[in-house]
């Protein structure tokens, strides 16, 4: 507590959990809460920020926005696994993590359903509680079984899903929660009966529609291309709607497997990006005529999208990839291959304006607004 002139004013003190140390920015599941803090910093919060750590290492840029960062170990392998939890929270537990928490009555947010292990302890009893929903964790790990190839990791996800199903219920009444798109707001309350749950749009790293007018060169695909569902949107690409056009088709993203590759060669006109930087993915959206994003899950918000719509031209997606997002009016729905076919054929030779950025820039603004939506989070909480 300090004094301004006549008026005292209180300190506002926030601990944050996070799955992963989110920074930097280089997947989608660090957006949300790095670009939170940063915000939240700007606008004087105190925070005590807690990440797990399993291969990203310690990141002096979180020290710029936090009071303290404290990191933790990840229980990876056999000595996660739980029969009673999910593994995506039990090897997230943390006996250090419950000490430092209860070293104050600070508010407590939790990144994501991962971070819960101290709601499920009761090291949390008598706190205000905020639990930051980025998906229905037990509808993606659903999605996770159905499109992986190998009958081990179909196995974990299945029962990853189970399990998630059984938990999510239990704590749905145990915090106020966030969600990151209404579709999983309305889930939560049909579902698990949630009473404490609203919707609180992702905060992102774009803020500004940086969208080039005029023609690009080529269509493009991108994305985390060692997730299985990703890499299955990307061969369908290939072997369904651009098998049948003469037009330039680039895959970008992380870590494409062998297999992506060898059906990429068979088409002259496609070819893929290996592991592109932030700059080089940014450039390679920016310059595409068209920005293709189907999807074979209609969970949460997809970053990607919202990465493409910020600063690329034209946007083509499925239903599932748009399903109750507010964002429709920016894109272009196919609703098949045949679909898709058409809407690029009519798109590649057509220049992209100064409408479509204006239209942009007012649905994006609106819904997007960092500041605005921190203040949302900063009156919820206190």
């Amino acid at each position: 507590m300090y004094q301004t002139g006549q008026k005292t004013k209180v300190e506002k003190h926030l601990h944050i959990v996070c799955f992963d140390v989110p920074y930097p920015l280089n997947y989608g599941g660090v957006f949300d809460p790095f670009c939170m803090i940063q915000t939240m910093h700007e606008m004087g919060i105190h925070l005590h920020l807690h990440c797990f750590e399993y291969g990203r290492g310690q990141q002096l840029e979180l020290e710029k926005y936090c009071v303290e960062v404290n990191y933790y170990p990840r229980n990876q392998g056999h000595k996660g696994f739980s029969t009673e939890i999910p593994y995506i929270v039990s090897s997230r537990s943390s006996k250090t993590l419950l000490e430092n928490l209860q070293q104050d009555r600070y508010p407590v947010l939790l990144e994501g359903i991962h971070c819960t292990y101290p709601l499920y302890a009761g090291a949390l009893e008598n706190r205000r509680v905020i639990l930051r929903l980025h998906n229905v964790e037990y509808k993606y790990y659903h999605h996770l079984f159905h499109h992986e190839k190998s009958w081990l990791k179909k196995a974990y996800f299945y029962n990853e899903s189970r399990l998630l199903k059984q938990y999510e219920r239990k704590l749905a009444n145990q915090a106020t929660i966030l969600a990151m798109s209404e579709k999983d707001v309305d889930l939560y309350k049909q579902k698990f009966q949630a009473r404490s749950i609203s919707y609180l749009p992702v905060f992102t790293p774009f803020q500004q529609v940086t969208s080039m007018e005029g023609l690009g060169t080529y269509c493009l695909y991108h994305g985390n291309l060692s997730v299985a569902e990703n890499e299955k949107a990307a061969i369908w690409l290939l072997e369904n709607v651009f098998d049948k056009l003469d037009l330039p088709f680039v895959i970008a993203g992380k870590n494409p497997s062998a297999r992506l590759q060898r059906i990429a060669e068979l088409n002259v006109q496609s070819c893929v990006i290996e592991n592109p930087d932030d700059q080089e993915m940014k450039d390679l959206i920016r310059r595409a005529q068209i920005n293709i994003l189907p999807s074979f899950n209609d969970t949460g918000i997809k970053l990607k999208l919202l990465n493409a719509l910020y600063n690329g031209r034209h946007c083509i997606v499925n239903e599932a990839a748009i399903h109750q997002t507010g964002l429709e009016p920016a894109c272009h729905i196919g609703t098949n291959a045949e679909a898709f076919q058409h809407i690029i054929v009519q798109l590649y030779n057509h220049a992209f304006g100064e409408e479509e950025i204006t239209l942009r820039t007012k649905l994006l603004g609106a819904r997007f607004s960092n500041r605005k939506n921190c203040k949302q989070l900063i009156e919820l909480i206190w």
